[in-house]
């Protein structure tokens, strides 16, 4: 197998879920010694690739037809700087001004590995290397001496396999005292480093786990699991087997001792047979004690509250059923308030109304009530909705709490507290159990939470399943909406959604209807098929903002990628009017549908916003892409491209929190794990006009009937019910 060695120098593609990776290498080493000092183009599946650091790539040379002689890596590893290496790694860095990679090289080359202490204790021996001038060899003696009584620890560290980045953080937040917290325990270093480098730069120091090793794994095996499962609390023999993924095997009453001395400390909190990460254990309890506070507040008494319910109605020439009328007079009477109901039932109306009511009631005057309200969501998508329905300002939570990326906190916390005093939550089930407690912590006990949300949709992304927690623990006013009203009862996705909720979808319910309609079509034809409608919707004059293809997962044949190259052609096709930018196998054309994969509060944008290309400047350094989203321009660098995607077909994970006009959804047999009730459920009530499903029936009744996605292991329920009693 050949193998080729050298720095990482530009990522031009990668898919984030499966890792496949294209790339290019400068070579220093290589098999065949055909291509030392050259720059290669490399494929394969890779996780977490960094940028300049030096990687050591197995595999074969292929040559591709379309784009040329590449390296295909079947296994790889990042290669630790040793002795020279070290040196080059750091006059080559950020740190060194005026010193490129070949000047590094010469450097090491004339005067040796100890050539910083050389040049720290005589600048001009650095006239021994070719080409040096007079302002080059000033600017690195002055960077060297600027880190003098450091360097030699940075080296230190890039020897032991941080990059250079890492060192630079670690020598920030430890001193020079870094080396011996790293020799005593690296593992210490978690908050800041990858626990995965932490464990490679373990076995860089000592041969054989220790004591400090287990204790470590134990605790990244459960937050493994907490992300894995969605759950707050691992149980024994799951924490006991998730060792064996670290290579560690312990008899029961070994691994009982490394459990008791971390429950000594407080790293993990035991309670019955429940084992939690302390992060989780405390975080339930903060959004226990502080909705059992804002509950036990006294509630508001509105006079003639009927009659402005009432007037609002007639005004806005919208009717409210008994329960929506009680949804809304207990949303501005008591403290919390949870409203719950799928497509059609009316949360959004009687959110409107809530607003509108809180402000022509209040006695402060109408510019001061509306400072008041708060009105969040977890996606900008969701937040736009409920501004353009209320007419207010919206915003995303992270964006409301002020969330810092590099730290990862947020301005707003228990010591700096908003001041609003109604607070309305949309899309309440996306809503994990550290953001729910991160809000809770920034908010006064003096408000009103409007809780609102779909429990039948999926789950958060991270740990816990609050609304439903919420909603179980029977402590606070709940307002369950169920009958359907969108579009005058004429529509009949809402109670589609309604059928696939309660696993009763029969024949009659994939019957087409005028805005509904199910294509029965083989695997092979179902590309072809979407791309037929969607050419016939651009002829019909369709617009694109509220058009979606939705589909579960990235690969295959009928997977987002392939669809998204097939829906580019039809929706934006190539034109001299337009600039584009291949990276890889993907070109961005200005135009192009686009969706944020990460959150950037910076330029707030969020994952899972859709925007368009604007603009495209290929040959610009830092400005290629300017992306608009909802009026908001953003600009991207090269490296910034990995965030983003085509979102002419998107997963319905991204999709929630979103609705759609007119959404298709393909469904085959291959899909398989992903056909689950709550992701087609979720699918299906985005789309508010049209839907159209295309595939095998039987995929939409193995996934109305397939369940496995409901439990999750959370005690937020328990700990509540814990206060009362």
């Amino acid at each position: 197998m050949a193998y080729i060695k050298g720095k990482i120098k530009k990522i031009i593609f990668e898919n984030t879920s499966s890792g496949y990776t294209v790339g290019l290498i400068r070579v220093k080493e290589d098999s065949s010694f055909e291509y030392i000092n050259k720059t290669v183009t490399f494929t394969g599946y890779f996780y977490n690739l960094i940028m300049d650091e030096t990687y050591l790539l197995e595999g074969s040379f292929i040559n591709n037809e379309k784009y040329g002689n590449q390296f295909q890596a079947k296994s790889y590893e990042k290669v630790k700087p040793e002795g020279k290496d070290a040196v080059i790694e750091f006059l080559t860095s950020p740190l060194v001004k005026g010193c490129g990679e070949k000047t590094a090289e010469k450097i090491v080359e004339i005067l040796g590995v100890d050539a910083l202490n050389k040049i720290k204790e005589d600048k001009f021996v650095l006239q021994e290397i070719p080409k040096m001038t007079a302002k080059k060899m000033e600017s690195i003696y002055n960077s060297i001496l600027k880190y003098q009584d450091t360097d030699e620890i940075i080296v230190d560290l890039t020897k032991l396999g941080f990059t250079m980045k890492e060192a630079l953080l670690l020598l920030n937040a430890y001193g020079t005292s870094v080396l011996e917290t790293i020799k005593d325990n690296v593992y210490l270093l978690v908050d800041l480093i990858n626990f995965d480098t932490l464990d490679k730069v373990f076995f860089n120091l000592y041969e054989t786990t220790d004591d400090n090793r287990i204790e470590a794994c134990i605790l990244e095996g459960m937050k493994r699991l907490a992300f894995n499962n969605g759950d707050t609390y691992a149980e024994y023999d799951e924490i006991k087997n998730v060792l064996l993924t670290f290579n560690i095997m312990l008899s029961d009453d070994e691994f009982n001792v490394y459990l008791e001395k971390l429950i000594k400390r407080g790293e993990i909190i035991k309670e019955n047979s429940m084992y939690f990460l302390y992060k989780y254990h405390n975080m339930e309890n903060i959004i226990a004690n502080k909705l059992f506070v804002i509950n036990e507040n006294e509630s508001s008494d509105i006079d003639n509250l009927d009659e402005a319910i009432e007037s609002f109605s007639t005004k806005n020439d919208v009717e409210y059923n008994e329960l929506q009328q009680k949804a809304i007079k207990d949303a501005l009477t008591k403290n919390i308030t949870i409203i719950t109901g799928g497509p059609g039932t009316g949360k959004t109306t009687i959110v409107r109304a809530i607003c509108s009511l809180y402000i022509d009631l209040a006695k402060e005057g109408e510019k001061a009530a509306e400072k008041e309200i708060a009105l969040l969501a977890p996606t900008g998508r969701a937040a736009k909705r409920m501004s353009d329905v209320t007419g207010l300002e919206s915003s995303t939570i992270h964006r409301y709490l002020k969330w810092d990326k590099t730290s990862n906190t947020f301005d707003y916390n228990k010591y700096n507290k908003r001041f609003e005093k109604l607070i309305i939550i949309d899309e309440m089930s996306m809503i994990d159990t550290e953001l729910f407690s991160s809000l809770l912590e920034a908010l006064t006990s003096n408000v009103k939470l409007v809780l609102v949300g779909d429990d039948n949709q999926l789950p958060s992304v991270g740990p816990g399943l609050i609304l439903s927690d919420l909603i179980n623990s029977e402590l606070f006013n709940h307002i369950p909406l169920k009958e359907i009203y969108r579009q005058s009862k004429e529509s009949s996705i809402p109670y589609f959604c309604l059928n696939i909720k309660n696993h009763a979808l029969e024949e009659e319910d994939i019957k087409r209807k005028e805005d509904f309609s199910f294509l029965t079509v083989d695997n092979s034809s179902i590309k072809e098929t979407i791309k037929e409608i969607c050419k016939l919707g651009i002829k019909k004059n369709m617009d694109i903002n509220n058009f979606q293809i939705l589909a579960p997962m990235y690969k295959g044949e009928n997977g987002i990628d392939n669809l998204n190259v097939s829906l580019q052609e039809i929706f934006n096709p190539p034109s001299k009017d337009k600039e584009e930018l291949r990276v890889g196998s993907i070109v961005f054309r200005e135009g192009d549908k686009i969706l944020q994969l990460v959150n950037d509060p910076d330029n707030n944008i969020y994952n899972g916003d859709i925007g368009y290309i604007k603009y495209i400047s290929p040959h610009s350094k830092d400005k290629v892409l300017t992306v608009d989203f909802y009026g908001n321009a953003v600009f991207y660098k090269r490296e910034d491209l990995i965030n983003i995607k085509h979102a002419y077909a998107i997963t319905i994970h991204k999709a929630q929190g979103s609705e759609f006009d007119n959404v298709i959804m393909p469904l085959t047999l291959s899909y398989g794990r992903m056909l689950y009730n709550k992701l087609i459920y979720t699918g299906v009530s985005r789309a508010k006009k049209t839907l159209t499903m295309i595939g095998n029936p039987r995929a939409l009744y193995i996934a109305s009937n397939n369940d496995y996605s409901l439990y999750r292991k959370t005690n937020l329920k328990q700990t509540l019910l814990n206060k009362i009693s």
